[in-house]
């Protein structure tokens, strides 16, 4: 007789909202296919081990199965690390652990940056976006971003809009790679960041913008690109963005260092 209970059903709940969530975290990036194969060989080797109890192959699957926790670890490194950053920035998560933590979290309708911090990069960000100077601007929040900082070259150097111009120039040695802003200065520039390879960006969004979406998908800075193609302004935080900008939107996401 089949002794099905509360225990189970809640079991077999669990299971179901586990996965459907692990489908829609991969549904975002190019990992959906690796998801649906690692599902089609859990299945297969519930079906020969549990069901049809085949000893030969059953073992060979179990042996498989065995190294497979570091084998996702491989697969999805990526997926998992993002998956732990938004449990661990869920509202609900932090206002668990706010005891523990440094009460950094700003309040409603309160700035994180002045106003004359954020002047030169305004300024800096509509002449490039009109003469349709590509740049890349990164503005650090809670989170440290040291290593990416150590890919780039150290600069160190009060914030101002011809500094940042003239490292986005063109002909600039420094102008491919993002500008990383930190501590009220220019902290480095010519940055190496990850790129974000989910399949809802736009077509016409390059490899700027994929950048942004990749640090902001990875910390809680506020990345700020300016299309070289079109001069169009978009900003990225928390794995979304915000396109085509005017100089208001744009300085009120700079002066709150988010959306």
């Amino acid at each position: 007789m089949l002794d099905f209970g509360i225990k189970d059903f809640i079991d077999i709940l669990l299971v179901a909202v586990v996965l459907f969530y692990a489908y829609r975290l991969m549904k975002k990036s190019r990992s959906v296919n690796l998801f649906y194969g690692v599902l089609l060989f859990i299945s297969v080797w519930i079906l020969v081990s549990k069901v049809l109890e085949m000893k030969l192959l059953g073992s060979i699957l179990d042996q498989l199965v065995s190294v497979g926790a570091i084998a996702l670890i491989v697969l999805f490194q990526e997926e998992i690390r993002h998956l732990f950053y938004a449990l661990g920035t869920h509202e609900r998560v932090n206002k668990l652990f706010q005891f523990f933590k440094p009460k950094t979290k700003l309040k409603s309708g309160e700035f994180r940056y002045e106003r004359d911090t954020i002047m030169p990069i305004l300024l800096a960000c509509l002449n490039m976006s009109k003469q349709k100077t590509g740049a890349l601007i990164v503005l650090q929040n809670d989170l440290p971003l040291g290593d990416f900082i150590r890919t780039g070259e150290r600069i160190d150097a009060k914030i101002s809009q011809r500094l940042i111009e003239n490292i986005f120039f063109k002909n600039s040695p420094l102008h491919d790679g993002a500008m990383i802003i930190s501590g009220g200065q220019v902290t480095a520039a010519s940055c190496i960041l990850p790129i974000s390879h989910d399949l809802d960006i736009p077509k016409e969004f390059g490899l700027r913008h994929r950048a942004a979406r990749g640090i902001s998908k990875e910390t809680d800075a506020l990345a700020i690109v300016v299309s070289e193609e079109t001069g169009g302004i978009t900003a990225s935080f928390n794995n979304e963005y915000m396109p085509h900008m005017d100089a208001e939107m744009l300085e009120r996401v700079l002066m709150k260092g988010r959306f």
